[in-house]
């Protein structure tokens, strides 16, 4: 086993966190780190705060902190910034976002205020349902990519970072068609110059990110740096790259369901979902263009985890429905139904309804900080290009372009731990247990704890 943890730089100095789209989202990540740092609120779903990872045999009982077996940078070096399509402040932002109640942002009013998001890059042909007052000119898409390199360097020196990442926390767009500009970097390039529409948004900053060796995370199910010109380039500029889709509520239990329909082979007839939400990204999912983005993204999981191919007679004529409407009453307050009809012995049906009235930032919040400081992490440690160990946080997840996303949640949890491990030089874990029964490795493993003594009679008596 390969020990990389001798070769991962500290985490000193601070870290900034670059975010392009600084609304709902990135208003509550923000806003709960700086409660968080003063101790007025609970990181609650950050598996890099809160989870614990088991180390070595079950009897050795060694299951430190993640944040305390691996080095991670702490809450108080983290420096925010970003983009956004309105000069709203993070205060202000919060506050129109209505996630969180304005008593609840009083202790941290001030730092909020204080972070103002730069111009953003904006093209009305990928986002269609919102009108930008905040947005960059240039002469080429070349131009606004070196506007947001530049915007990089001034932030991070304006600051005092010695390192930065950036995650995409901004809106869907509408997925580009196919160009000979996403196929290598010269085209890009060149794409580029020419402002090339098969180039958006999210692209330019996913350009700025890999260029300069920024780590880049996409939190939506745009395609962003999923093109064989950008995963290239973070190859070359060893930059870690993960993404897509951040994986909150009805996709969060879809994963969680039918890797257990196929664990015990019960059979799928039919998956409807859909989707109540009233918040900007609710606005934005009204346009059909962007819609058919997320609905890929939400319809992708199924059949890679049910394995269609190898179980036709259980998973091969199922009927997967998705819709999402938007309603404003309901704000950032989402709200997912799900019905379920399932087949058990000799084909009897089964149904299971789900209705999770779920808060779309108040669960995408921890997978910010969870990626912003394993991004961190694996540009430290080395690593390079797709991270595909950060499939457990993403709908969509990245990976090289001959394999298939891993979807089931449980796999991606093992594989972001067992990750972990390697990266310190401990052993992988299989879960299987064989060697604690193998009378012919006894000599490895701890000593059979002894019988219990038998109760005299006298004992037996007194009870």
């Amino acid at each position: 086993m390969n020990k990389h943890d001798n070769r991962i730089l500290p985490a000193k100095g601070k870290l900034g966190v670059l975010l392009p789209g600084m609304g709902a989202v990135t208003s509550t990540f923000i806003a709960g780190v700086e409660l968080t740092k003063k101790g007025l609120g609970s990181p609650i779903g950050s598996v890099t705060q809160l989870q614990r990872i088991r180390l070595g045999k079950r009897y050795e009982n060694r299951s430190p902190l993640i944040k305390d077996f691996v080095p991670l940078a702490s809450l108080e070096q983290l420096v925010f910034g970003g983009w956004d399509l309105f000069p709203d402040d993070m205060y202000t932002a919060a506050i129109k976002a209505g996630v969180l109640t304005e008593a609840q942002l009083a202790p941290v009013k001030k730092e909020l205020e204080a972070i103002k998001p730069m111009t953003s890059v904006t093209d009305a042909n990928y986002i269609k349902n919102l009108t930008p007052t905040h947005g960059k000119k240039g002469k080429s898409k070349m131009d606004l990519a070196n506007q947001v390199i530049a915007d990089i360097e001034t932030f991070k020196k304006k600051n005092g970072c010695d390192r930065v990442v950036m995650l995409w926390c901004g809106s869907t767009e509408r997925l580009p068609a196919d160009a000979a500009c996403h196929e290598d970097i010269e085209s890009f390039e060149k794409g580029l110059k020419d402002s090339d529409p098969a180039i958006p948004p999210s692209m330019i900053y996913a350009y700025a990110a890999i260029k300069t060796g920024v780590a880049y995370g996409n939190g939506a199910p745009n395609l962003s740096a999923d093109i064989p010109a950008l995963v290239d380039l973070a190859e070359q500029t060893q930059s870690p790259i993960c993404g897509k889709d951040f994986k909150t509520g009805q996709t969060l239990m879809k994963t969680t369901l039918a890797p257990m329909f196929k664990a015990r082979m019960l059979a799928l007839s039919g998956w409807y979902s859909t989707n109540i939400l009233g918040n900007r990204d609710g606005e934005v999912l009204d346009d059909p263009g962007s819609f058919k983005t997320k609905e890929k993204s939400k319809m992708s999981v199924l059949d890679t985890i049910l394995e269609p191919e190898s179980y036709p007679e259980l998973y091969g004529k199922f009927h997967h429905k998705v819709r999402i409407d938007y309603y404003p009453p309901r704000g950032d307050a989402k709200e997912g139904w799900d019905n379920i009809d399932i087949r058990g012995w000799l084909d009897m049906p089964m149904q299971i309804k789900v209705n999770f009235l779920c808060r779309d930032s108040i669960l995408a919040a921890p997978l910010c900080l969870d990626l912003v400081l394993f991004l961190d992490l694996a540009k430290r440690a080395g690593l390079k290009g797709i991270q595909e160990w950060l499939s457990f946080y993403f709908k969509s997840p990245q990976c090289r372009e001959d394999l298939k996303p891993e979807h089931d949640i449980f796999i991606q949890h093992l594989k972001l731990k067992n990750t972990l491990r390697v990266l310190m030089g401990e052993e992988v874990l299989d879960h299987s247990g064989l060697d604690y029964y193998d009378p012919s490795k006894t000599a490895s493993a701890a000593p059979a704890p002894k019988p219990a003594a038998k109760k005299s009679k006298l004992a037996k008596a007194a009870r």
